[in-house]
């Protein structure tokens, strides 16, 4: 059995179906109920709550870890979830990560999932680290304008970085997850190059067949769209890296080649696999 949190995203859904299609037994685990692949089971749990894990954990032998905001819900405490699954059975995890975590050490996020690698590290566990920069599928912030306006509106129109398809991270998990060899992997994901916030509605356009306007923001308008879902600090943070990407946030990395054999999918293949949410 592997159990997979963050099961409904972007990351989880596509992770599942590999598994299933490999013949493996999944749990899916998320704060709500949700629909799943034929053949996973489904748990409801808040991996803000460690001590709600076991029954989702039962009989599990690997467990793939996605955190957001339960990294810092108040009291949480994420090393206590590498405690549970050890008690429980479970005997490989796969961590999402950040590649912040060497990028930009420095900030609470980062220094809190630094804290999560390590206490992984020294767990007795097997384990891997899969070290994502930024997702394709931070796109979708933009199909409510694409789809009223026929827009894209974002800051540093000509500043980009490698950003990755999450259906490539999830393969990537997927091989560390099924794989003795990825054993003590660290991964660093990206995209197969530099991709630029105009170049994406670029690509948005070409998948819908029809024209798509970008509006360049400037960097107080971006804060105060994004602050509207996220704290300050974090929008700060965010439009640091978006707009004054260091080298080792534009580097292409290889290890997605490395792992499963072939280049990372381009952000264009994203956006036409996804193209419906932006009509």
């Amino acid at each position: 059995m592997i159990v997979v949190t963050g099961a409904t995203g972007n990351i989880g859904r596509p992770l599942m179906q590999a598994l299933t299609e490999a013949g493996r037994q999944v749990t899916a685990v998320s704060r709500h109920t949700a629909a799943v692949p034929n053949g996973a089971r489904h748990v409801v749990a808040d991996l803000a709550e460690p001590a709600s894990l076991p029954p989702a954990l039962a009989g599990a032998k690997a467990l793939f870890l996605l955190l957001s905001g339960d990294l810092h819900a108040t009291g949480a405490n994420p090393a206590d979830i590498i405690g549970e699954a050890a008690a429980s059975g479970v005997r490989r995890v796969v961590l999402l990560s950040t590649l912040g975590v060497v990028t930009r050490p420095s900030g609470q996020t980062r220094i809190a999932m630094r804290v999560l690698e390590d206490t992984l590290r020294e767990s007795g566990l097997q384990w891997s680290i899969l070290r994502p920069g930024g997702f394709a599928s931070n796109a979708l912030w933009w199909a409510e304008s694409v789809r009223a306006q026929q827009v894209v509106a974002a800051p540093f129109g000509d500043i980009g970085v490698p950003i990755i398809d999450p259906a490539d991270i999830a393969a990537v998990a997927a091989a560390c997850l099924l794989d003795d060899r990825h054993t003590g992997g660290v991964y660093e994901l990206t995209g197969p190059q530099v991709v630029t916030p105009r170049q994406q509605a670029e690509a948005i356009a070409a998948a819908l067949g029809s024209p798509v306007r970008f509006h360049e923001l400037t960097r107080d308008e971006a804060k105060a769209a994004m602050t509207q879902s996220m704290p300050a600090e974090l929008a700060d943070d965010t439009l640091d890296i978006l707009g004054s990407p260091s080298p080792a946030e534009l580097r292409v990395s290889p290890d997605v080649q490395r792992v499963l054999g072939r280049a990372p999918r381009p952000f264009a293949d994203w956006a036409a696999r996804n193209v419906a949410a932006f009509r």
